[in-house]
């Protein structure tokens, strides 16, 4: 490896978003660590998070971490592996006074407390009615919480590499040795030698064609782990939050609605009222989307188009500036309108992955049925799987998730490093970053890979967004293998070295298509409907044949299906009413 630079740590975090950064923190005050990032830290995805976090204080009134837990399982409609949700409802509360601690804004009621806000899906007394949950800084949570925690990791004087984009996994031994990153800068190749590693790569949101993640949610360390022979879990199960900015789908926060925006038709119908008498235009997202979905296509689109209205009119100017700035900020500055005085145009858009890479309840990345874990390997957040999102996301877990998670495996990653030594690093280590790299820097483009790229898009979007049909996943698995053939075809225009963006995103395109095929085989293969996988030719959930996981395994580029069951400790299944 006389071209490759090597170093060495303790442990080596991919992503440098809020499950990153909170696990880097656990394990720096003990531990030689480096963050690996593609970005600079602070543009992380995390910081597009905008409504709040949700635990159970009871600072505006009475809530109880059990309601939050009930909410959860509810709302993943009983996917969710329920120890997994008592543990992230349970440390909720501890790990947001933790963030208030290290000096996270939030806002605040009138005698000093963090103020909460509702959102959709967290109810009082297990479903009775809507409860403020969430814990929030205006309409920027997330964006402080990445602040906040990229603050106390400098502090802390843990180890950053801006902009390397790591490519492959280093296995030796059955045990994880490191990671193989190009320096964007430079293009040189690095190996990172290491006793743990853990992911916290987010999401892949950018297989869909209207999406809210940012250009880097392309599931790279997801496809990376299920290169290297790690199955990935429940992918099937993609979330559409419900309104996206029409044709644009940055988000508008479900904090929004929280605050009392509602959604309309183009009759002028506040239409939820139909669906979720009890929670109207507060009940999960799934739920929502899908109603959306249906309004559009029954023509009651406003003026007959795709979109429909989320009005906040009635709110007052008061409202809409205080607590709602930056979504005010994005209308204004994208669609030319006041959201104060003007409905504004939404339709659901590609929001969060509710699976990923599989985990335990510490973080620990496991590869089969009976929840075997990787020694040295963890993952958190978005591109994790452990399972507590079940079928459907409800609004905030997402930070929950982060934080509680991050902060788990990070804590059990330095007791692993406390107790064990780095495996020998293989000669070969970077032979597979080098010819991946190689293959695209050399030889004929066929086309260019952003053809490739929007024809993903748009083929995901189609055919496996919110509402899926056998015929429609079929066909959706024969463009993708038609996509897969031009895509190894493609070169990136840039042939050079230095900040060679073409090339890292032909890469990202890579591991988009490996995602979606699973996404599309799993779906293909769940016939039913269960919260964000709704099958219009098996419109019913089906708990006797699929209350289990999907575990999908890289075959030699065959994907091979197998199941576990759904760990069930205090709530039955039952159906969903809101």
């Amino acid at each position: 490896m006389s071209d490759v630079v090597v170093h060495r740590f303790d442990a080596v975090i991919v992503g440098a978003g809020g499950a990153g950064l909170m696990a880097a923190l656990q394990t720096s005050a003990y531990a030689n660590v480096a963050v690996l990032s593609k970005l600079y830290p602070t543009r992380s995805h995390t910081g597009a998070a905008q409504g709040g976090i949700g635990a159970a204080l009871g600072n505006v009134e009475e809530d109880h971490w059990e309601w939050h837990m009930f909410d959860t399982v509810k709302g993943g409609d009983y996917l969710s592996d329920q120890d997994a949700v008592e543990i992230m409802c349970r440390d909720a509360i501890d790990t947001v006074y933790e963030l208030e601690h290290r000096g996270l804004p939030f806002n605040r009621t009138p005698d000093g407390r963090i103020d909460q806000r509702r959102f959709g899906g967290h109810t009082r007394n297990f479903g009775e009615a809507p409860v403020r949950r969430a814990c929030y800084a205006a309409d920027r949570t997330g964006h402080m919480i990445l602040q906040t925690l990229y603050q106390q990791c400098i502090k802390a004087r843990v180890n950053f590499f801006n902009e390397y984009h790591v490519l492959d996994l280093i296995l030796s031994e059955g045990r994880v040795a490191g990671v193989v990153a190009r320096d964007i800068q430079t293009g040189g190749l690095h190996v990172f030698h290491c006793k743990v590693v853990i992911f916290g790569t987010g999401g892949y949101g950018r297989a869909f064609k209207i999406t809210s993640n940012s250009l880097a949610g392309t599931g790279d360390g997801v496809a990376i782990c299920y290169r290297a022979g790690i199955p990935l879990e429940d992918v099937e199960f993609y979330q559409f939050h419900p309104t996206g900015m029409y044709r644009m789908g940055f988000l508008i926060t479900e904090g929004a609605r929280g605050e009392g925006a509602i959604l309309i038709n183009g009759l002028g119908e506040r239409f939820m009222e139909r669906y979720a008498p009890t929670l109207k235009d507060l009940a999960p997202r799934d739920l929502v989307s899908r109603c959306m979905y249906n309004e559009i296509r029954e023509g009651r689109g406003i003026n007959g188009e795709d979109y429909l209205y989320l009005d906040l009119t009635h709110l007052g100017r008061e409202v809409v500036e205080a607590k709602l700035p930056d979504i005010t900020e994005f209308v204004r500055v994208y669609f030319g309108i006041d959201p104060a005085t003007t409905p504004v145009p939404v339709q659901p858009t590609a929001h969060y992955a509710m699976g990923g890479i599989p985990t335990d309840l510490d973080g620990r990345v496991v590869i089969d049925e009976a929840n075997t874990p990787v020694p040295g390997l963890y993952a958190a957040g978005e591109c994790a799987c452990v399972s507590v999102h079940g079928a459907n996301r409800l609004g905030t877990n997402s930070l929950v998730d982060i934080i509680v998670f991050g902060r788990r495996a990070g804590r059990d990653a330095l007791r692993f490093i406390q107790q064990n030594e780095a495996p020998p690093l293989p000669a070969d280590a970077a032979d597979r970053a080098r010819a991946q790299v190689n293959h695209f820097l050399n030889g004929e483009s066929a086309e260019p890979v952003a053809n490739v790229r929007e024809d993903l898009r748009s083929t995901m979007m189609d055919l496996a967004s919110v509402v899926r049909t056998a015929q429609g996943l079929t066909e959706c698995l024969s463009r993708l293998r038609q996509i897969r053939e031009r895509y190894l075809r493609t070169r990136p225009g840039d042939r050079g070295n230095t900040f060679n963006t073409d090339l890292l995103e032909t890469i990202e395109v890579g591991y988009l298509i490996d995602i979606s095929e699973v996404l599309a085989t799993s779906a293909l293969a769940r016939t039913e409907s269960r919260g964000a996988h709704f099958r219009e030719d098996f419109p019913e959930r089906n708990d006797r044949d699929w209350l289990k996981h999907t575990l999908a395994y890289n075959r030699d580029g065959r994907i091979e299906l197998r199941y576990k069951p759904v760990r069930i400790t205090t709530f039955q299944p039952k159906a969903r009413t809101y």
